[in-house]
């Protein structure tokens, strides 16, 4: 294994110098850090974590708590997409990635206990109840945590915004000519608290009222539910002629509900989802639907995070709000009798 004093052998330095590059200490000219980490490339020099650590007071490495009450773990579409920039961002800066469960082998630990246990320098926390004891007893600890899609006051967030992306949406449907417009929406969070206030904001700016008939609550990637609730819709006096979906996958128990009453999309019923994952561009008709910027979303929590460590002096406590962008598809026809 090559060392750092093989490096110094190779430069004609002191391994005093080496180290400082490799530090990234100021006080060295720029034509030494060149040389010096040509030759570590070259050579294939890695620091040692554990000396690294001890030198530095940090273990690059950096926590996931990621808890998803569908089980669907990293199959989560819009979860996979933050959390794979997230660790290509924490990669690039030199970083490791460890998630964090609350386990080890067979001991239980809080959530706060593990992330001591496996010394990380700070956490992410995503897709979990974030007002669970061992949640609140980590946000409130000394160690950096931002938050993703939920606010604290006393630590940052990354947010898709999803006030505009559901204005956007409703307003594009009722430019359509729909005034029926229903709304399957998620359990109860953040995330569904913002969209369903942005929907009836909406609808209001339209001059549209709905009947409480059409708001039904539903389970997130839940398509048995949203398969029960268009029943449900399909059934009423009035049916509605546009249904939103909380999410894309979702919207596949409603597409499957809707065919099985033989109708047609867009031509008899309307519908939209919300994510944008892709798969919701490959189905026939392509769905209408608000895609969140996932790359974005997990790119400023990792900075955050790492400004939160590397620069704890000089990082606010900010809420970065991250628009999506509105697809129009092919599933919201113009509303019979516009």
């Amino acid at each position: 294994m090559v060392s750092m004093k093989d490096v110094a052998k190779m430069c004609g330095v002191s391994v005093a110098t080496v180290s400082k590059v490799l530090n990234d200490y100021s006080d060295i000219g720029e034509e030494t850090k060149k040389k010096v980490r040509e030759a570590a490339e070259q050579a294939g020099y890695f620091p040692n974590s554990s000396a690294r650590a001890l030198k530095t007071k940090r273990t690059y490495n950096l926590g996931v708590l990621f808890v998803d009450d569908a089980r669907s773990g990293l199959t989560h579409d819009f979860f996979a997409g933050v959390l794979e920039a997230f660790k290509g961002k924490a990669e690039s800066c030199g970083y490791d990635i460890t998630f964090t469960t609350g386990r080890s082998g067979n001991r239980t630990m809080s959530y706060y206990e593990h992330c001591r246990y496996r010394g990380v320098d700070g956490v992410v926390v995503a897709c979990v109840d974030f007002y669970k004891d061992s949640v609140q007893e980590l946000i409130r600890s000394e160690l950096p945590v931002v938050t993703i899609d939920h606010v604290f006051d006393n630590c940052p967030a990354v947010l898709s915004d999803n006030i505009s992306g559901m204005h956007e949406l409703v307003s594009y449907v009722c430019r359509m000519g729909h005034r029926k417009i229903a709304y399957i929406h998620g359990a109860d969070s953040s995330v569904s608290r913002n969209r369903i206030s942005s929907f009836y904001q909406t609808l209001d700016e339209c001059g549209i009222e709905i009947p409480d008939a059409y708001v039904r609550e539903s389970g997130y990637r839940d398509t048995a539910a949203a398969e029960k609730y268009t029943r449900e819709l399909l059934d009423l006096p009035e049916p509605p002629t546009c249904i939103l979906y909380p999410d894309d996958f979702a919207a596949l128990g409603g597409i499957k509900a809707i065919r099985e009453r033989g109708l047609r999309i867009p031509g008899d019923i309307s519908i939209a989802g919300y994510d944008g994952i892709r798969l919701s561009q490959e189905l026939s008709p392509k769905l209408t639907t608000v895609r969140q910027d996932t790359a974005a979303i997990g790119v400023s929590a990792a900075e955050k995070l790492i400004d939160m460590i590397e620069q704890p002096r000089r990082t606010s406590i900010e809420h970065l709000a991250i628009p999506g962008t509105l697809l129009t598809g092919e599933s919201i026809g113009y509303a019979a009798g516009r």
